[in-house]
């Protein structure tokens, strides 16, 4: 595309081409979108004025930027972090608009909204759901759906032309534990993924409509279903549905903590063993069974559940908080603390690497407990070599310091935002459940925050606590902890 000639000597100079394109470029399709939304609203006598303003603001901004950027430059590492924690907070600021202007808002609740659906939260301000309209419903929605594929989708949609950029983004966002890929091409594995993604989410879409969920509601679920992310046109989430639709929610659920590539081999590549195989499979699926159980026998003996139902709300509710999708096929607030404390545990565990789920991740567990247990072997054998491995495989020291750092950063953050919302909001249960649920893109949380409730009474500075950790959770922490090092910003100057 020609430069227009008075951005010329502005693109020559700008030391960040591709992190200014990447977000003109992701600006000029949700701006595309918005209009569409707009259009729809329009079409059923509701206010579009919130898309039409978003569309306007996302267009034009997104071709100056683009017009700012360059296609074709290779970002240093610096760049690549910058783009990735600027597109993730860029984003939600101008997804906020329609809640804001349409959706009667204040704009930190409309960011707050935002944040929560492209990070694939789930966290919700709404306390009454009558005040959106269809488009809104559907907005929060496919937000999660977009967010749920991250990084990944702008190599396959937006960004076809940077060629080395790609990897480098990919490594930006994920870092820590490298799972191995598929195929040495970045942007074709990405397609492999995406056609796991979107696989899933006709099956979805198929299974709830079959079962008896309404069209527009079975949509907007089956969108925030296989993201992992939460959100629910029905203020009951789950709890409204039939109890098939809730066990076919629950291995949706189940399978977005599934590294997609280990999917993608075993329905494409019929390679139907591949999970079995994975050490990290195996552990998430055994947490997840293990974990139902044991609520399954608390809720039989602890509530008035039968056998059937106590099975079903625990499958759901460990499938749910595990991936970080926050649906709720019951009050889980009003359950018994032993319940109750199993869940929380869970919003530290996570889903697979390579999957849409949120939190810790198991593969990073793993690569904890081989630590621990080879520092009690050496406590034995001092002397001895000992290799640190999960499963088959080594893990180098450069893998265990990446661990390391990002378990010490994410317990860090998780801390300091309970001690704030501990000080303002006066209630230790909705300052750590809160915490801990918007860190690990989770959503609900306990208390008043609890599934059948909203985060619309936090005080406003525990809305932006919530709002930076939801943030930070999405991108993993490192890149968004590099914005706050001079190193970064000198090599960007460089």
């Amino acid at each position: 595309m020609k430069s227009w000639p008075r951005f010329a000597k502005a693109v020559q100079a700008n030391p960040i081409p591709v992190a200014t394109y990447m977000t003109g470029s992701v600006y000029v399709g949700l701006g595309l979108i918005m209009g569409l939304l707009g259009l729809a609203d329009a079409l059923l006598g509701e206010d579009a004025t919130g898309f039409l303003v978003g569309a306007a603001i996302g267009l034009g901004g997104g071709f100056v930027l683009r017009q700012l950027g360059s296609p074709q430059a290779e970002p240093r590492r610096a760049e690549a972090l910058l783009t990735v924690a600027g597109l993730w907070i860029m984003v939600p600021i101008l997804g906020a608009i329609p809640y804001w202007i349409s959706g009667g808002l204040g704009y930190l609740d409309a960011l707050f909204e935002a944040t929560s659906g492209f990070s694939t939260t789930g966290a919700t301000i709404l306390a009454d759901f009558s005040q959106f309209s269809y488009g809104l419903f559907f907005w929060r929605s496919l937000s999660q759906w977009f967010g749920g594929m991250g990084i990944l989708l702008l190599f396959i949609v937006v960004l076809p032309h940077l060629a080395l950029a790609g990897r480098q983004m990919f490594f930006a966002e994920t870092t820590g534990v490298q799972k191995q890929q598929l195929t040495p091409k970045l942007r074709q594995t990405a397609h492999y993924i995406l056609r796991v993604y979107l696989l899933l989410t006709l099956l979805t879409l198929t299974a709830y409509l079959l079962t008896g969920v309404p069209v527009f509601e079975a949509l907007c679920n089956t969108l925030s279903s296989v993201s992992a992310g939460g959100f629910s046109p029905n203020p009951q989430s789950f709890a409204a549905y039939a109890p098939l639709t809730q066990w076919i929610a629950a291995f949706v659920m189940f399978l977005t903590g599934v590294n997609l590539l280990l999917q993608y081999r075993a329905i494409f590549g019929r390679e139907y063993a591949a999970p079995l195989r994975d050490p990290e499979f195996r552990a998430y699926a055994l947490i997840v069974f293990v974990v139902a159980l044991v609520m399954a026998g608390v809720l039989f003996v602890r509530h008035d559940y039968t056998l059937e139902p106590a099975l079903r709300h625990a499958f759901f509710q460990t499938a749910s908080i595990i991936t970080g999708t926050g649906f709720a096929s019951a009050d889980f607030a009003q359950w018994v603390v032993p319940a109750q404390t199993l869940l929380i545990m869970l919003m530290f565990v996570g889903g697979s690497a390579g999957s849409v789920g949120g939190s810790i991740k198991v593969i990073r567990w793993l690569v904890i407990g081989s630590l621990v247990r080879r520092e009690l072997q050496r406590a034995l054998h001092p002397q001895a070599v000992l290799p640190l491995r999960v499963g088959n495989k080594n893990v180098g020291e450069d893998i265990l310091r990446s661990v390391s750092a990002f378990i010490t950063l994410y317990v860090g953050l998780f801390a300091l935002g309970a001690l704030v919302m501990g000080v303002l909001e006066e209630d230790f249960v909705i300052a750590f459940t809160a915490s801990a649920a918007a860190i690990g893109n989770v959503g609900p949380g306990l208390g008043a925050v609890g599934p059948m409730a909203h985060y619309g009474e936090l005080h406003p500075i525990s809305k932006a606590v919530m709002i930076f950790q939801m943030w930070a959770g999405r991108i993993e922490l490192i890149a968004v902890f590099s914005l706050f090092t001079p190193e970064l910003w000198r090599r960007l100057r460089a």
